[in-house]
């Protein structure tokens, strides 16, 4: 029995699946996502060719099944597009999180960054809707009498692709996306007059924040929509739940280690607070996260699915394995792909090692702060790059109960189990991990690897033979 579908608007793929009652997905269609063009900062695709093959994915995901199931949507979080109201034609391209032209906001507001994370509970950075929109308004000063004048809309992509669903009868986003903009206060969820005003964005342009969970909005299809949430958080509802000291590791393009916040329960300066979601009944599910920042990337080159576990800390090279900057806690855009020394003499299979010794060393320092003040003791790890042996035998090695979650596809479930009513973390199946023999080991190198990061975070790197890049 079908019980939901779900189409997740990812920025390689776009996928919709079928969700049973038992939990299980079926009837899997993906596509790949436009390509985003990169250059001068911009990190942008065509918002048309997008929405059509979002729009082709969930028509094929349905031909299978006779019933018109609830429908769950996530999304990548803070791409966003201008689109005419009268038309539904995109006027700008769809700028991706990834765009850098957010920078100029950053420089500028740096003095504000403290009330910004107030607000937000985020830290100010380029990746995030505010910034890039305040810059782009600059420069294209006729885009805001647009808006303002209400011939223009503005939204992330779940806002736009309801709003084309709809044919213009609903602009809005939920509590999830509107979180990650910088323009939302997390506290009342609602967007900041504060906020707005310091990037320069007139909140009346900005699309209705509704909850991510019953929503029963009726779409041209015949389907209803009834919960819409960003991408991360839809796979943190079906990897852990509330209430049981759980951490979630996802491991994919990039990374985020993720658990659920009591009420009241602090963290140290530098992890993101996460709206992972606000139900009907407006209560506000609150998680805090670190982020490792474009780890496919740095594996991309590499013999990865080779490598033994047996082969990690066979030697005392330590790495940074994010090449567009450390992510939460540390904020370091300065400290990209790091070797503690040259290894131009060594094999790929090497260095394939050593950076994932990196992406296992990262998690388990996080883990180890979400122990200590957050009372996290099992861990589930999700993710492409999760399937990695190396990756799972070394967590498993430094972190106590370590699960592997073996669907694939956590932001369909999550969402399909949002849409569908069903609570966090329901029916998932998880295997345990087991420890390998070189614990030991690996544990030395690992006290070894975080003195020498605490040092780099101290240094001046304006030296380059300080880094050690390859």
């Amino acid at each position: 029995m079908i019980i939901a579908v779900a189409l997740d608007l990812g920025t390689t793929s776009i996928k919709a699946g079928l969700l049973s009652a038992d939990g299980e997905l079926s009837g899997i269609v993906a596509q790949h996502a436009p390509q985003v063009s990169v250059g001068g900062g911009r990190y942008e695709s065509d918002a048309s060719a997008y929405a059509l093959a979002a729009d082709a994915v969930l028509a094929e995901c349905l031909t299978q099944t006779e019933v018109r199931p609830p429908l769950g949507l996530c999304s990548q979080r803070s791409s966003f597009l201008l689109w005419e109201r009268a038309t539904g034609r995109p006027v700008t391209p769809l700028i991706s999180w990834q765009d850098d032209r957010g920078m100029a906001s950053c420089e500028d507001l740096h003095e504000r960054e403290g009330r910004i994370r107030t607000l937000t509970g985020l830290p100010l950075t380029p990746y995030y809707l505010g910034p890039k929109l305040r810059v782009l308004l600059r420069e294209h000063p006729e885009w805001r009498v647009h808006l303002e004048s209400g011939a223009w809309l503005l939204g992330t992509l779940d806002t736009f692709l309801i709003w084309r669903w709809t044919s213009g009868r609903h602009y809005v986003t939920d509590a999830s996306m509107a979180a990650r903009t910088l323009l939302m206060d997390v506290h009342d969820l609602q967007w900041s007059p504060e906020l707005c005003e310091l990037f320069e964005v007139d909140a009346s342009t900005l699309p209705e924040i509704l909850p991510s969970t019953g929503l029963r909005i009726q779409l041209d299809s015949g389907l209803i929509l009834q919960a819409c949430v960003g991408d991360q958080s839809a796979a943190l509802w079906h990897g852990i739940a509330p209430g049981r000291h759980e951490a979630m590791v996802n491991l994919g393009t990039g990374g985020f280690v993720a658990a659920y916040r009591e009420h009241g329960k602090g963290l140290r300066a530098g992890y993101l607070q996460t709206l992972v979601c606000a139900d009907a009944q407006h209560h506000v599910y609150m998680a805090r996260e670190g982020t490792l920042n474009s780890i496919a990337t740095a594996l991309a080159a590499y013999p990865v699915e080779n490598c033994s576990p047996e082969a990690l800390a066979s030697d005392n090279i330590y790495c940074v394995a994010e090449p567009s900057g450390l992510g939460a806690p540390y904020f370091r855009r300065d400290i990209g792909l790091t070797f503690s020394e040259q290894v131009d003499h060594l094999d790929a299979s090497r260095i394939a090692l050593l950076l994932q010794e990196s992406i296992i060393f990262r998690v388990a320092r996080i883990i180890e702060d979400f122990q200590r003040e957050l009372d996290v003791g099992s861990v589930y790890l999700s993710g492409g790059l999760s399937n990695l042996a190396c990756l799972q035998q070394g967590i498993a090695n430094l972190v106590p109960a370590v699960y592997r979650l073996p669907q694939s596809d956590a932001g369909l479930l999550g969402v399909a189990q949002l849409a569908s009513g069903m609570g966090a973390a329901g029916l998932r199946k998880a295997q345990k991990v087991d420890m390998n023999g070189g614990q030991v080991r690996l544990r030395q190198k690992f006290e070894g690897w975080k003195q020498w990061l605490d040092g780099l975070l101290e240094s001046d790197l304006s030296e380059p033979a300080k880094s050690g890049t390859r």
